[in-house]
C-alpha cells in the first residue's frame, strides 16, 4: 500500500473475522516494533504475544472497547473478538519513560499489520494488575497497553471536524451500516507557522 493510503486507512478496528494472523505477519508486526525509535536508543519495551484461542479469550475478559459508545454498541460480540493480543510492556529498569517509545512500537506494529490487512486496536482501557499477573510481569515491568489484532469486518471512516471549538466533535459513532466514523480536527486547525 502507499504509505499516506495506509495512514489514511489505517484506523482503529473492534469487530473481526475469526481467522487467524499467520505467523509471517505477526513475524513483520514484531519486527516493525522491535526497529521503532528508542530514546537514548535503551530499547525498554518487550512484548508478549498472545494467541491461544482460550488465553486471546482471558484478555479479551479485561478489556474495554469504544468509550464513546454504549458497550452493546463498542463492545465486539461473541463471533467478532480480535484472534490475536501484543502486551506493550514496559521494562523499568531499563527506561522509567516509556511512553514515547510504547506510541512509536504501537504505531509502527499497526501500520504493519494494517499493511496486510489485519486491523487493530490499541487498549489502554483494561484490567492492567490482572492482565499483569496473567503474564508474570515482575516489580520492574508495567503494562502499557495491550492492542487486540484481527481481520476487520467492518469499515472505518475519517471526516473533518467542521467546529473545532466543539469538544463533543472529536467522538466518534456508528454508522447505519455499523461502520465506525472518526472525526478529525482539519489540518488547518493544528497545523500554525511561525
Amino acid at each position: 500500500m502507499e504509505l499516506m493510503e495506509l495512514l489514511r486507512t489505517r484506523r482503529t478496528y473492534r469487530r473481526f473475522r475469526q481467522k487467524p494472523v499467520p505467523q509471517e505477519v505477526l513475524d513483520e508486526i514484531l519486527e516493525a516494533a522491535r526497529l521503532a525509535s528508542s530514546a537514548a536508543n535503551k530499547q525498554p519495551l518487550t512484548y508478549i504475544v498472545i494467541q491461544d484461542p482460550a488465553k486471546v479469550a482471558a484478555v479479551f475478559g479485561y478489556t474495554r472497547w469504544a468509550a464513546y459508545l454504549p458497550p452493546e454498541q463498542g463492545q465486539p460480540k461473541a463471533g467478532e473478538e480480535p484472534v490475536l493480543f501484543i502486551a506493550v510492556v514496559e521494562n523499568l529498569d531499563r527506561n522509567q519513560n516509556c511512553d514515547t517509545d510504547a506510541g512509536l512500537a504501537i504505531s509502527n506494529m499497526t501500520l504493519a499489520a494494517w499493511n496486510h490487512g489485519v486491523g487493530s486496536c490499541m487498549i489502554g482501557a483494561c484490567n492492567k494488575p490482572a492482565l499483569s499477573e496473567m503474564f508474570g510481569l515482575t516489580e520492574k515491568q508495567v503494562l502499557h497497553t495491550v492492542v487486540a489484532f484481527g481481520y476487520p469486518t467492518h469499515e472505518s471512516h475519517i471526516m473533518d471536524i467542521e467546529r473545532a471549538d466543539d469538544p463533543d466533535a472529536v467522538k466518534y459513532y456508528l454508522d447505519e451500516n455499523r461502520d465506525f466514523v472518526v472525526p478529525k480536527r482539519k489540518l488547518s486547525d493544528v497545523v500554525s507557522y511561525l
